[in-house]
């Protein structure tokens, strides 16, 4: 299958180049095969040296000095706001700093707590009305969702009366769209759902779904965490109302990520956290807020972690992300041949695809199970040869659940993944039953 134009043996050299970790050795001197990028991704030297340049050339508060050393740092605090929004499609003004994508999923849902309980004393504006939820409003997620997009809603529901529904997974891994009309219906407010599974690696009908939400009036909300890396992501082709994703996986730092929001969504809605930064007018009484994006950034910000995750942006950009896409999809391809070990039964699509997009329908995070070997048992034989993996429920036990299995072990590549790391892994991988002398 040829999605694009992958990256060439001498690209993907001069990529692993760029990241110092990797050449690095793990028990007993044995190469790292690193594939738990899914979890979170390794930085390029650039990404390193940006923050070090930070605080060694330009470390100040931001929005907050009228000294040289303030106005450089708001300037690359504000220059990656627009890296960011720049890669993934967005107006500057649509993007939030936030700590990950987790706080990005609590801040919508904290500002549609915040306009219930405001309309229920009388206050809020018409536009916030939108976000306010009650008893015969109901909230979809899907059965393959992280838990991070999944217990805001849970809480979200519990505390304004709401009810939550679910789409439900297929055998495949996929949505189970047969009931997509009777779940998303008049009564649905939220519609909250991955990009791509961290699990099953599947990506989302986001179109399909998106067009059900429009014609009931529901809001979105996409979990772009594992897609953001992985593929060219364009937010506003994708006509989503709200996206989060998150920095460390997508070669940046940790401690960092996004909300985007459409404009005029961002403007309606209320602060959930207040303190500095985001004001205009204090006084004793009563206190104006600052427009979006700033409202939603109450305190001390992640300065030198933004700063890099613009970088990691940039270097992404730079690279394109058609390469990244097309790579990737022959890592997948590579990893989904342990389905021809005995005994591994793969959780998720069998097979690497292209979808109505002209892009993969689905990325190399490969999750599966060794019969008669526990995952975490798995995880280890593993990482006796040097390979790294993942293993336990991935923040996901529902699908998990849904699977009949409590742990899976989770291979994921990045554009630093080679082929031969993905044929070291399937060789190891052989041997395992036999280790714990499984028939």
């Amino acid at each position: 299958m040829t999605i694009a134009t992958a990256l060439s043996a001498t690209e993907l050299a001069a990529v692993r180049a760029d990241f110092p970790l990797l050449a690095r050795t793990v028990r007993g001197g044995r190469p790292l095969v690193y594939l738990d990028s899914a979890a979170t991704s390794q930085k390029p030297q650039v990404v390193l040296d940006a923050e070090v340049d930070f605080y060694e050339q330009r470390n100040a508060a931001v929005h907050r000095g009228a000294h040289q050393l303030a106005e450089e740092a708001t300037e690359a605090f504000e220059d990656a706001r627009a890296a960011v929004a720049g890669f993934v499609g967005a107006d500057v003004g649509e993007i939030v700093w936030t700590s990950g994508a987790t706080a990005a999923i609590n801040l919508v849902s904290a500002a549609m707590l915040g306009s219930t309980l405001d309309a229920a004393l009388g206050r809020g504006s018409d536009a916030s009305r939108r976000f306010v939820l009650g008893p015969g409003d109901e909230i979809v997620v899907t059965e393959a969702e992280h838990h991070a997009n999944l217990v805001p809603w849970q809480e979200l529901s519990a505390r304004t009366g709401a009810t939550l529904r679910w789409l439900r997974v297929s055998d495949d891994g996929r949505l189970d769209l047969s009931d997509l009309d009777e779940v998303v219906n008049e009564r649905t407010k939220v519609l909250a759902f991955a990009h791509v599974s961290n699990v099953t690696g599947a990506v989302a009908p986001v179109a399909t779904l998106v067009a059900a939400a429009r014609r009931v009036g529901a809001l979105t909300v996409l979990d772009a965490c594992q897609s953001v890396p992985h593929l060219p992501v364009d937010l506003h082709a994708l006509d989503v109302d709200f996206a989060v994703f998150s920095g460390h996986k997508m070669l940046g730092p940790t401690g960092v990520g996004a909300l985007y929001g459409r404009r005029e969504l961002l403007e309606a809605m209320p602060p959930a956290t207040t303190g500095g930064s985001m004001v205009e007018i204090v006084t004793m009484e009563r206190t104006t807020f600052s427009p979006p994006p700033q409202r939603f950034e109450a305190g001390t910000q992640m300065v030198a972690q933004a700063v890099g995750m613009g970088v990691a942006a940039q270097w992404l950009g730079e690279l394109g992300m058609q390469a990244v896409a097309a790579h990737e999809a022959e890592l997948a391809a590579e990893m989904l041949k342990i389905a021809d070990i005995p005994g591994v039964r793969v959780i998720g699509p069998s097979t690497v695809g292209v979808g109505p997009d002209g892009l993969p329908d689905r990325v190399a995070a490969v999750s599966f199970v060794v019969d008669g070997v526990h995952a975490h048992d798995v995880g280890q034989v593993l990482d006796d040869a040097g390979i790294a993996v993942r293993v336990g429920h991935h923040c996901a036990q529902p699908l998990h659940r849904r699977f009949g299995v409590a742990a899976t072990a989770r291979a994921s590549a990045s554009v630093y993944t080679t082929v031969e790391e993905i044929v070291a892994f399937r060789e190891a991988l052989t041997g395992v039953r036999a280790f714990f002398s499984v028939d």
